[in-house]
C-alpha cells in the first residue's frame, strides 16, 4: 500500500512533532541505505510477521535528526528538539530500519521523518492536524481527514501515562496517509482495529510504569504540597519524557518498525482489483444448457454399441450442425474429418471478405435474410465452401438461433434449418425459390470475364466461382432495414478496424440486442401487456420499425431456456396486475 503510517507527539514546548514513520519505497534505497554504507554497522533486527521477512538493517543518518546527512534535508532544527529527547525517537547517530518484502521486492523504511521535502511537508503537516484542530470529541479516537493536495489522513489520538506530565498524560497520535481516499475510507476497520491493537499494547506497557512510579513516589501528594512556581520551572526542564522512558521498552522502536511495516504490507493486499464479467450472456447460458444435454445423453447410454438406424433426414440440434454426406456412411466421423479439413482450408475468412466477393448489394440482401431468420440456402459442390459461409454468417446470430445443416442431398424444410447446405444437383420446390422468407445462394462455376483479380492470391482462390444471390423478396437498395444490419456494414466499411475489432463490435451488438429481446419477452409473454403499451417499449427501445420487430420476435427463439424459466417462475409485479385488471 503506497502509504505512510507515523507516530505524532504533542510536545509542551515545541507542539505538535513527528517521531517516527515508516514509508513503502519500491525503487532503490536513498543514498546512505545501499549494502556498501551499512557494512560497518553491526544491529540487525530479524523479525517475520504476516509474510513479510524482516531484514531490518540500520541506516546511516546525522546524529540530530536520524534523517538523511544531506544539509538540505528537512526536519526541525536541533534547537527546537528536547533535551531529554521527548521530540526524538531514534538517539542521535541511530539508523533507521529496512525491512525486504520478498515476495514483491518492496522496502519498509522507518525513520524519524521522510527524507523527501514534499513527503515531510505533508506528514508534517498531517501531524499538526491531528493533534491541533481534527480530533475526535474526547480527544481520543479514529478520524478522517485531509484533501487532494495534501493527502487523506486516518488519524487515531490517544493518551500515555506519564507520572511527570501535567495531568499525568501525555497526547499522541498514530496517523496513515495516502492520496487515494477511496481506498483509506475502505481499509477504515481494518487500520481501525490493527491500530487500536497497537495503542493498547502502548497504553499497557506506561500503565504498569506509571503505577510503578506512583507506588514508589506519588506525584499527586507531592505536587499539592509544594508551593506554586512555573509549571516548566516545577518540571526541573523535564518537560517531555521519551516514549521508550514512558514504557521501559528499549526495543519499542525496533517493534513499532516491524508493526508499522506488517500494517502497510497486510492493508495492501486485503484489498486487490477482481475482474469482475458479470452474468454469463445468453450465447454462453445456450451452450451451457446444450452441452447438459449432450451429457445426459450420453449418461443414458448403456454402454453398448447399437447398430445405427439410418435416417432419411440428418438431424439438427440448434447452435450445432450434424451433416449428411451421404445415406450410407455414419455421420459423426465424416463430420469430424471435414471439420478438420474445413479449418485448414477455410474459404470466407470474415464477414468483411464475403462482402468484398459477393458484393454490397448481395451481402446486405444475404445478410438482411440471416437477421430475420429466414432460410439461407447455398447450392456448391464445395462442401468446405458453404460450411466456411455459415460458420462467418452464424456469427451475426444469436447461438439459440442458428440451425444448421451443412450439406444434405435433398431439401429440408425451413422449421428444421436456417442454414441449408445443398448439393448443385437437388431440386429445390418452387414455392421456395418464389418465397420472401428464404434467399438462394447458387455457387457456379465463373468464366473468364467473371474473374476475381483481386482475391487471386487468396489460400483457397475464389476466382473459380461465380456467387448468384436471388430471393422472392429482394430487399430494395434504399430500404433502411433493421438498425444491427446498419451497424454491422458500418463496421465492415471502415478500414480502420481490423477484423479481430469487427468481431468484438459484433458480439457487443449482438448483446445488446438481445438485452432488449429479453425487455420485449418480459413484457409480451410474462406480463402480458397490451398491444399499445408495446409499441410504446419499441419506441423507447429503439426498434418501432418493422424489421427490427421482425428481428426482436425471431431472435426472442433464442433466448435460453434458463432465462425463460426463471421469468415464467417468477411472482408478477402488481403494477401488472392492476393493469390487467
Amino acid at each position: 500500500m503506497n502509504a505512510i503510517v507515523a507516530l505524532c507527539h504533542f510536545c509542551e514546548l515545541h507542539g505538535p512533532r513527528t517521531l517516527f514513520c515508516t514509508e513503502v519505497l519500491h525503487s532503490p534505497l536513498p543514498q546512505g541505505a545501499s549494502s556498501g554504507d551499512i557494512s560497518g554497522q553491526n544491529e540487525q533486527v530479524e523479525e517475520e510477521e504476516g509474510g513479510i521477512q524482516m531484514s531490518s538493517r540500520i541506516r546511516s543518518h546525522s546524529p540530530a535528526e536520524g534523517a538523511s546527512a544531506d544539509s538540505s534535508s528537512p526536519g526541525p532544527k536541533k534547537s527546537d528538539m528536547c533535551e531529554a529527547s521527548g521530540c526524538r525517537s531514534l538517539a542521535g547517530g541511530h539508523p533507521g530500519y529496512v525491512s525486504h518484502d520478498k515476495e514483491t521486492s518492496i522496502k519498509y523504511v522507518s525513520h524519524q521523518h521522510p527524507n523527501h521535502p514534499q513527503l515531510f511537508s505533508i506528514v508534517r503537516q498531517a501531524c499538526v492536524r491531528s493533534l491541533s484542530c481534527e480530533v475526535c470529541p474526547g480527544r481520543e479516537g479514529p478520524i478522517f481527514f485531509g484533501d487532494e493536495q495534501h493527502g487523506f489522513v486516518f488519524s487515531h489520538t490517544f493518551f500515555i501515562k506519564d507520572s511527570l506530565a501535567r495531568g499525568f498524560q501525555r497526547w499522541y497520535s498514530i496517523i496513515t496517509i495516502m492520496m487515494d481516499r477511496i481506498y483509506l475510507i475502505n481499509s477504515w476497520p481494518f487500520l481501525l482495529g490493527k491500530i487500536r491493537g497497537i495503542i493498547d499494547e502502548l497504553q499497557g506497557k506506561a500503565l504498569k510504569v506509571f503505577e510503578a512510579e506512583q507506588f514508589g513516589c506519588p506525584q499527586r501528594a507531592q505536587r499539592m504540597n509544594t508551593a506554586f512556581t512555573p509549571f516548566l520551572h516545577q518540571r526541573n526542564g523535564n518537560a517531555a519524557r521519551s516514549l521508550t522512558s514512558l514504557t521501559n521498552d528499549e526495543n519499542l522502536w525496533a517493534c513499532l518498525h516491524t508493526s508499522f511495516a506488517w500494517l502497510l504490507k497486510a492493508c495492501g493486499s486485503r484489498l486487490t482489483e477482481k475482474l469482475l464479467e458479470g452474468a454469463p450472456t445468453e450465447d454462453t447460458l445456450v451452450q451451457m444448457e446444450k452441452l447438459a444435454d449432450l451429457k445426459e445423453e450420453s449418461e443414458g447410454w448403456d454402454g453398448s454399441e447399437e447398430e445405427e438406424k439410418p435416417s432419411s433426414q440428418p438431424d439438427v440440434v440448434e447452435g450445432q450442425e450434424l451433416s449428411k454426406c451421404s445415406p450410407e456412411t455414419s455421420l459423426m466421423p465424416d463430420c469430424n474429418s471435414w471439420n478438420v479439413a474445413h479449418r485448414r482450408l477455410s474459404v470466407f475468412r470474415s464477414l468483411r471478405h464475403m462482402r468484398q466477393v459477393l458484393g454490397a448489394s448481395a451481402f446486405r440482401m444475404l445478410a438482411w435474410h440471416v437477421l430475420m431468420g429466414n432460410q439461407v440456402i447455398w447450392k456448391a459442390r464445395d462442401m468446405d465452401l458453404v460450411q466456411s459461409a455459415f460458420d462467418v454468417l452464424r456469427t451475426m446470430l444469436p447461438v439459440g438461433c442458428v440451425r444448421i445443416i451443412p450439406y444434405s442431398d435433398q431439401y429440408e424444410e425451413a422449421y428444421r434449418c436456417n442454414f441449408l447446405g445443398l448439393s448443385p444437383h437437388v431440386q429445390i420446390p418452387s414455392h421456395i425459390l418464389s418465397s420472401e422468407f428464404a434467399v438462394l445462394v447458387e455457387v457456379r462455376s465463373a468464366t473468364r470475364s467473371s474473374l476475381y483479380p483481386t482475391l487471386i492470391d487468396d489460400e483457397q482462390s475464389l476466382n473459380k466461382y461465380e456467387f448468384v444471390v436471388t430471393s422472392g423478396s429482394p430487399v430494395a437498395a434504399d430500404r433502411v432495414g433493421p438498425t444491427i444490419l446498419n451497424k454491422i456494414e458500418a463496421a465492415l466499411t471502415n478500414q480502420n478496424l481490423s477484423v479481430d475489432v469487427v468481431d468484438q463490435c459484433l458480439v457487443c451488438l449482438k448483446e445488446e440486442w438481445m438485452n432488449k429481446v429479453k425487455v420485449l419477452f418480459k413484457f409480451t409473454k410474462v406480463d402480458s401487456r397490451p398491444k399499445e403499451d408495446t409499441q410504446k417499449l419499441l419506441s423507447i427501445l429503439g426498434a418501432a420499425e418493422e424489421d427490427n420487430v421482425k428481428l426482436l420476435k425471431f431472435w426472442m427463439t433464442g433466448l435460453s431456456k434458463t432465462y425463460k424459466s426463471h421469468l415464467m417462475s417468477t411472482v408478477r409485479s402488481p403494477t401488472s396486475s392492476e393493469s390487467r385488471n
